[in-house]
């Protein structure tokens, strides 16, 4: 069996060597202007500078252009994709098609990771972005392990999943939050990015609480629970699922280094020996309920749930 690459999600530079050390194949940086949801801002000096450090470890950085553009934007595409290829990213990340197609004029041979996050359902339409010039599909978070498995068997391009952290359950271009305090007379800086201001929405109902995450590509509310299959790896690493990626957003640099571990163990017991990854499973679960933020439950997500929308 082939071992997965370990996707993470950095919060700066800093990061990225214990990261690599740590057993990281591969980050994701951007910046908010270009990249959805990032776990950290990334301005073109530091993309640079995480791509230097990364290679000097062996290890790849794909730079996120999977926003939602508007007309205005257009035209800026094509210089930020010059400069990911100029600092020798090894992918962008896109869902808009016109990533794609300004892609093909201005760096042909960069490779592209098709990533809408929500309309990754189905192998055909991974064939579909594969024949259009991507080189791997970011499936939906919504999706269980048995149609997972399956995309995997009929797919001509890499297939990446989410295997940790929090999801995003609705997007609006709009700023709501600041909308809504604007509307009440109050000013309010949206900067929930930095980890002593997060927000959330109180479901008293359910005991939820939604996080609340507000960038330059509007509001985001994520899921009350995060997602941890370290437990549940096995069948995905014998389908041969190419990339695993563990999502820091909302999170500390020290519990994405400690959950990075954590997989990194996993994987390598999974592909080395199954045997002993069955009998160790449950303490590598156990180490990341330790570390795992009190309001903040681990869930296996939509893995053994029927999809629902």
């Amino acid at each position: 069996m082939k071992k997965p690459e370990l996707l993470v999600t950095p919060l700066t530079v800093d990061d990225i060597l214990p990261l690599a050390e740590a057993g990281a194949d591969a980050f994701v940086v951007g910046e908010q202007r270009y990249g959805l949801r990032l776990a950290g801002e990334f301005n073109r000096e530091n993309v640079r500078k995480a791509i230097e450090v990364a290679h000097s470890k062996g290890k790849k950085v794909y730079v996120a252009m999977n926003a939602i553009f508007h007309n205005e934007k257009i035209d800026e595409l094509g210089d930020y994709i010059q400069f990911a290829k100029d600092a020798n990213a090894d992918a962008i990340i896109f869902g808009d098609p016109a990533v794609l197609m300004t892609a093909k004029e201005t760096a042909p041979e960069m490779k592209l990771h098709w990533n809408t996050e929500t309309t990754g359902t189905n192998w055909f339409t991974c064939n579909y972005w594969g024949s259009k010039g991507a080189k791997r599909s970011v499936l939906a978070r919504e999706i269980n392990m048995d149609a997972i498995v399956e995309i995997k068997e009929k797919a001509e391009v890499e297939i990446e999943v989410q295997v940790h952290g929090m999801s995003c359950m609705f997007q609006s271009k709009r700023s709501l939050l600041g909308n809504y305090y604007e509307y009440q007379g109050k000013v309010m800086e949206v900067e929930n990015r930095k980890m002593e201001e997060n927000m959330f929405l109180h479901d008293k109902e359910r005991g939820n609480k939604y996080p609340i995450f507000e960038d330059e590509n509007g509001t985001h509310i994520m899921s009350p629970n995060d997602i941890c299959i370290i437990d549940e790896l096995q069948e995905m690493i014998e389908a041969g699922v190419d990339s695993f990626k563990i999502d820091g957003i909302l999170k500390s640099s020290e519990y994405i280094l400690a959950v990075t571990k954590a997989y990194r163990a996993a994987i390598d017991l999974c592909v080395d020996d199954p045997d002993a990854y069955d009998d160790k499973k449950d303490d590598l679960l156990e180490a990341i309920e330790e570390i795992q933020p009190a309001n903040r439950s681990l869930d296996t997500g939509f893995y053994f749930k029927e999809t629902v929308y």
